[in-house]
């Protein structure tokens, strides 16, 4: 069965090459990336993907975003190396790479406009990464709706990828975070707080047809449907320095039916229980395979192991299975 990993990241050698010489110390997420050799060499990958029949990468650049060690000319020329570079593999090798993820320099709301429409226009991008913030600052943040408008035009998705890094701390008293807990725990938290703040933002009563892929199965949303759901139906009731009742009263939907608007991925790291209840929460129709590839253990091979043997078990039919598998994605990013 064809299968389409619609998350799976890499550095163009172009692109890697002058990150080198842009932030030659990045720490954190730096120092785990320099030692996945998948990242980067070609062959290495192409031995990872044989071993699966049928299977096929959407590339995107790994973090860290261009914007958290670059800015100014130096972001807008890495945007475009990262592009260019993703552009002639997929352009090269298009049986093994059916698409790629625009990147942006998007401290430049206005250069990240204008490369997304060249990604898109001229290099045949199937959609934009964005991170769930931008460097500190919220994704509804006003400079940044244009780029909104402007993929609900294309008709094309949003890849909405979680960052924070260790200078984030657990507590205020802290300087930083401790024992990775900025991943562990930070990153489905940024996601969750993005996919908030585009909901009470009314990103989706403005662009309906907006298309936001978030990932590792929408983060805390489908476990905490409690709370998203009943917890803000009473959105207000526990503020006291600002009236809420009256955005709840101006949204058209209910705040648990915005968030089952997002489309989730099954990067989970081979977590069944997780992706049984991140299914039941956005449905079949909703969720696409990705497998996160290639920062596991076995740097490349293990999560997409454990999410095909995941997905191969799911008490689902094997229509909704191929769904999951590369319909949905076929159809989401027009592929052919």
């Amino acid at each position: 069965m064809r299968k389409i990993d619609i998350f799976t990241h890499i550095f163009p050698e172009r692109y890697m090459v002058r990150m080198q010489e842009v932030a030659p110390g990045w720490k954190d997420v730096g120092k785990r990336v320099r030692g996945i050799p998948m990242l980067v060499d070609l062959d290495v990958r192409f031995g990872v993907m044989d071993r699966y029949e049928g299977y096929q990468q959407i590339l995107s650049i790994a973090t860290p975003p261009i914007e958290v060690y670059a800015s100014g000319e130096d972001a807008v020329d890495l945007a475009r190396r990262a592009n260019d570079g993703m552009a002639e593999l997929v352009s090269r090798y298009p049986h093994r790479f059916p698409g790629f993820v625009a990147s942006l320099p998007m401290r430049d709301p206005d250069a990240s406009m204008r490369e997304t429409r060249r990604a898109m226009d001229e290099l045949g991008a199937r959609g934009i990464q964005l991170f769930t913030n931008v460097h500190g600052k919220p994704l509804t943040s006003p400079e940044y709706l244009p780029l909104f408008e402007l993929m609900v035009g294309y008709d094309l998705p949003i890849w909405l990828h979680p960052f924070r890094d260790a200078s984030f701390p657990d507590y205020p008293t802290e300087e930083r975070s401790l024992y990775e807990i900025w991943w562990t725990f930070g990153w489905p938290y940024e996601t969750s707080v993005a996919m908030a703040r585009i909901v009470f933002a009314k990103l989706f009563d403005r662009f309906p047809s907006l298309k936001i892929i978030t990932h590792h199965m929408g983060a805390m949303a489908p476990y905490f449907e409690g709370r998203v759901g009943p917890g803000w139906d009473q959105l207000g009731a526990r503020t006291s320095d600002e009236d809420y009742t009256v955005l709840l009263k101006s949204l058209k939907k209910r705040p648990l039916d915005y968030f089952k608007m997002f489309y989730a991925d099954t990067a989970l790291f081979g977590a069944y229980e997780g992706t049984l209840c991140g299914l039941a929460f956005f449905g079949v129709d909703k969720v696409l395979f990705a497998s996160d590839s290639p920062f596991d253990p076995e740097k490349g091979s293990m999560y997409i192991r454990e999410t095909i043997a995941l997905i191969d078990r799911l008490p689902i039919t094997a229509q909704e299975r191929e769904q999951i598998y590369w319909r949905n994605a076929a159809g989401l990013l027009k592929l052919d």
